[in-house]
């Protein structure tokens, strides 16, 4: 937890035999994370972005970061609850100090607690469903970097079930994306 009354905080996840597929933890860890803005202050216009980031009216609000190493991950959250970073390229909000780190951590625990346990137990196409439901809609315009150099637009169609997002490239073709920063 920072000073500037913002949070940061990660959890260490120990994969186990039959776990489903752990890029899917990031699908798990936007919706704990939305949870627990939800409940800290409710009735906020939040939406999770692929792959990692929460907004709040259009402004990133929080990300999340996911590092596996062997059979661990180790998954990262970042929220602007006090303050918001001033970055021109990137448009960001805060809570406005509505809620301190010290109130929000256990939120937040509470909530990723119990969806790591439905991760663990639900079929991987309801958790994506249930990531679609806060998500930015269904044919959203997107743009997308896959690399420094490569740069492709088209129309946000979802995702898979292991959390890959559905691309409908200008040119009419399906592409699956596994990684890249999106803008909407």
């Amino acid at each position: 937890m920072s000073p500037a009354g913002n949070f940061y905080g990660s959890t260490l996840v120990e994969l186990q035999a039959g776990d489903p597929q752990p890029q899917t933890l990031s699908l798990a860890a936007g919706l704990a994370l939305i949870e627990a803005i939800d409940l800290a202050v409710p009735g906020q216009q939040l939406m999770l972005k692929w792959p990692n980031d929460l907004l709040l009216l259009g402004r990133k609000l929080a990300g999340i970061l996911l590092e596996r190493s062997g059979d661990r991950v180790v998954i990262g959250f970042g929220v602007n609850l006090a303050s918001a970073p001033d970055l021109p390229e990137r448009p960001c909000a805060s809570l406005s100090a509505r809620i301190t780190p010290e109130a929000f951590a256990p939120l937040l625990g509470g909530s990723f607690e119990r969806l790591l346990g439905l991760w663990r137990r639900s079929e991987p196409r309801l958790l994506a469903q249930a990531w679609l439901a806060r998500a930015h809609p269904i044919g959203t315009r997107l743009s997308m970097h896959s690399s420094s150099d490569e740069r492709v637009s088209g129309r946000f169609e979802g995702i898979e079930s292991d959390g890959a997002l559905k691309l409908r490239l200008d040119d009419g073709a399906l592409e699956l994306v596994r990684a890249g920063d999106v803008e909407l």
